[in-house]
Parts: C-alpha cells; sequence; structure tokens
C-alpha cells in the first residue's frame, strides 16, 4: 500500500456493543464531557473518515466545534476544520447533506468505478469525487458504510487507495468516525494505529440495531492484543484508548 497516514478510529457504543438502536432517532451513547474531547481530537486530525451510509442516516457535519480551537487551526495556517472524506459504492448521496453544505472545509468522496460519473454529475462542484475501486474490481456488490446502514460495507472501494491518495493529499493523521462496515474493514485489514472507545453504561439488546464491527477475521484478536494505553471516566462513561501500532 505504501506509506498511509496514521490512523485513528473512534467509536461510542453500549455496554452490549451497539451504536444505535433500531429507532429512526439518533441514539446518543455519550455526554457533553465526551463531545468536548472528540472535537479536541477532530482539530489535532488533517481529514475525518466516514461511510455514506453514516452521511445518509446521521447526516453530520464534522466540523470541529469550538471557535477557539478552530482558531488555533487557523493560526497553524490550517482550515478550522479537518477534511471530510467519504466511501460509497453505489453514489447515494445527496449534496443537499450537511457533510457537503456545513463549513469550507474540503471534501472527497472515493468512489467505486461505476458510481463515479453518476456521482460527479450529482455533487457538481459541492465534493471532489475520486475512483477508488480495487483492482479488477468491475461493478459487482458492496454498499456504502455507515452506522445502521444494515451493513454495507463498501467493498468495492479500495482502502489502501484511498489511504495513500489522502498522504499524497498531505493528510498525515486520520480519524475514523463510522460506521459499522466502516469499522469493520479498517480493524480487518489492519490499518488502524489507534482505537477510541467510549462505553455507555447501558445495553440495547436489538439484535436489528447496528453494532460497533461485524463478525469476521481481525488481525487483533487474543494471540495479537492491543495495547491499553489510557481508560477515563467521564461522567458516566467510560473511554478506553488501545495502540494497535
Amino acid at each position: 500500500m505504501g506509506e498511509r497516514p496514521y490512523v485513528l478510529l473512534s467509536c461510542a457504543m453500549s455496554v452490549d456493543g451497539y451504536i444505535d438502536d433500531g429507532t429512526p432517532h439518533r441514539l446518543l451513547l455519550s455526554n457533553d464531557e465526551d463531545f468536548d474531547r472528540v472535537d479536541a481530537v477532530r482539530a489535532t486530525c488533517d481529514a475525518i473518515l466516514v461511510g455514506a451510509g453514516t452521511v445518509r442516516r446521521d447526516d453530520p457535519r464534522l466540523l470541529v466545534r469550538s471557535p477557539e480551537r478552530g482558531r488555533e487551526r487557523a493560526a497553524r495556517g490550517l482550515p478550522p476544520s479537518p477534511a471530510k472524506v467519504t466511501l460509497t459504492a453505489t453514489g447515494d448521496l445527496d449534496p443537499n447533506a450537511a457533510f457537503f453544505t456545513a463549513g469550507d472545509a474540503e471534501k472527497i468522496v472515493y468512489a467505486a468505478p461505476a458510481a463515479v460519473a453518476k456521482l460527479a454529475g450529482r455533487l457538481g462542484g459541492a465534493a471532489e469525487v475520486v475512483d477508488a475501486g480495487a483492482p479488477d474490481d468491475g461493478d459487482g456488490g458492496g454498499g456504502d458504510g455507515g452506522g445502521g446502514d444494515g451493513g454495507d460495507g463498501g467493498d468495492t472501494v479500495d482502502l489502501g487507495r484511498v489511504l495513500s491518495d489522502l498522504r499524497g493529499r498531505g493528510v498525515r493523521r486520520l480519524m475514523v468516525e463510522g460506521g459499522t462496515s466502516v469499522h469493520t474493514r479498517f480493524l480487518r485489514e489492519d490499518l488502524v494505529d489507534e482505537l477510541h472507545l467510549v462505553v455507555a453504561p447501558f445495553f440495547v439488546g436489538d439484535p436489528a440495531a447496528p453494532r460497533f464491527v461485524l463478525g469476521g477475521d481481525f488481525p487483533r484478536d487474543r494471540r495479537r492484543r492491543m495495547d491499553l494505553a489510557e481508560v477515563r471516566k467521564m461522567g458516566d462513561v467510560t473511554l478506553l484508548r488501545y495502540r494497535l501500532a
């Protein structure tokens, strides 16, 4: 794959491993103290990545919220918020989503080959669309990674290409914020250097709700454990920070 950014994967989940419930409304798994911590981490990054399913379901702004942190970034010659990045195999993205309309950050969409032309026409100048198809990909299955999206994984988007291209754009530190399929792919492909996992003290218990990751083989199994670097209590939630590099 070559040189790539440092990848920090961030997720909040219930104590039984769910990142949302089955209702149409977003489940809040964190609190104000942790939201501020996430904002501080965002401010240290060059780009934030989510799957297109997360863009559709949660409509995230993906901006640094603190004006002070935005000014500190500007003083270092950086835009107030990191670049926004998403992945899609289908091209099913709305140019009116907050991902595209909120803030002045650079927006990049990495798409499967079959979706590139359609998506470029649909988005116009709202974002740069980049062909990131896997070698000999064709235009077969896969979907868009996101929380609560039924597990679409954007499998026709090559994460190696995505990370190499981002590094070529000067992205040294990338924050990955979801959803389930994107988490799963980055962890299965051993592309995560640091994991921030916030645990909320309640159960969801809905087998149809999205989980932190899907099943499968992960390089970090019982034989190759992660290094627990920090445990932090923030009100009633707990941050577990792991090093994987």
